[in-house]
């Protein structure tokens, strides 16, 4: 009696866990999939979404199964939730992609700055803006995401109060660009 209680109980425990692990998978999953959708990657985001949607049809008709059962639903929320989470860091770590900074350094880094991103072998175009207060230096870069933090300290280093945007760039082609050496 006492063995079949426990089994019982471990098929539940399964059940919820199930539940919960495949809606953090599919909607981690998710998340990926619409970066490379972003970004242009069709076939591999294609390959993803049958993946995805196979995994969440499993999860979704578990609960259905025994809808009046809040602890399921309950771990598919939770699942969702923490899919969530664990796809956005996930798509941190993968950083997929390029980005274009815009930086206006203050007059007195300017120079210093241009020549320290050079040296490390950025392309940089210099332009000249008109802010509130005259003529300042922009300086236009573009880098892949996972080069993003070493250009970004550089920058810190040589003009730490500095104006600077960082935009989400969808393609590059040409150009100095070390992530395409």
């Amino acid at each position: 009696m006492r063995s079949a209680v426990q089994s019982e109980v471990r098929a539940v425990l399964f059940e919820y866990l199930l539940i919960f692990f495949a809606r953090v998978c599919d909607v981690t999953l998710s998340t990926v999939r619409m970066l490379l959708v972003v970004r242009g990657k069709r076939y591999p985001a294609a390959a993803i979404g049958l993946v995805e949607a196979s995994v969440y049809i499993t999860a979704l008709a578990r609960v259905m199964k025994s809808i009046d059962d809040p602890l399921k639903v309950l771990a598919y929320g939770l699942g969702f939730a923490s899919g969530t989470l664990l796809g956005s860091v996930v798509e941190e770590r993968l950083a997929l992609g390029h980005v274009s900074l815009e930086v206006i350094p203050p007059d007195e880094n300017a120079e210093e700055l241009l020549r320290a991103l050079r040296t490390a072998g950025y392309g940089v175009t210099e332009l000249t803006g008109y802010g509130m207060k005259g003529p300042k230096k922009v300086l236009l870069v573009s880098t892949d995401r996972k080069s993003l933090p070493r250009l970004t300290a550089i920058i810190e280093e040589f003009a730490p109060d500095c104006f600077m945007t960082v935009l989400e760039t969808r393609a590059v082609r040409g150009g100095v660009t070390p992530f395409l050496k």
